[in-house]
């Protein structure tokens, strides 16, 4: 499993002065993209792919309240990805300076084409990279309903 520590900032504070809601996103967003860049997705290897991760949603779920002056711990674990790594789903824990799990968040994202701004599978290259991440208990392979589960279908105006 994937760890990163944080330290709990001011910013990171809402009005009832415990950790924000947003600081959980930014906090998960900013693991996700550490975790990837050390397993060789960082920005340059994505600009030359001309790829991106798009975040499809995060189901956050909150089980203690976080303060300043005691830092955080973040994990990862990959938890789904399509034969093509197109989708990719992580699953998140927040644990306290004593080891409690205080939040767990699951995720689900894709692949998206910078030229097309389209989803896109991965090249043979990344794809043999992703593939060989260490993977998580529940692990699943994911196919395109996967990622409509949830059957949330945008209302115009």
């Amino acid at each position: 499993m994937y760890t990163k520590d944080f330290e709990i900032r001011w910013s990171d504070v809402d009005a009832n002065r415990h950790l924000a809601n947003s600081a959980y996103i930014n906090f998960m967003s900013h693991t996700r993209m550490a975790f990837l860049m050390e397993q060789g997705f960082d920005h340059r290897t994505m600009a030359a792919h001309e790829i991106g991760p798009v975040v499809f949603y995060e189901h956050v779920y909150y089980f203690k309240e976080v303060f300043p002056g005691k830092p955080i711990k973040v994990s990862l674990e990959v938890m789904g990805l399509s034969e093509d790594g197109k989708f990719f789903e992580f699953h998140h824990n927040f644990y306290n300076h004593k080891g409690e799990n205080i939040a767990r968040c699951e995720m689900m994202g894709a692949w998206m084409d910078l030229k097309t701004r389209k989803l896109t599978g991965l090249s043979n290259d990344l794809l043999d990279k992703f593939s060989e991440l260490e993977k998580g208990e529940n692990f699943k392979v994911l196919t395109k309903e996967d990622s409509r589960k949830f059957l949330k279908i945008p209302v115009n105006l």
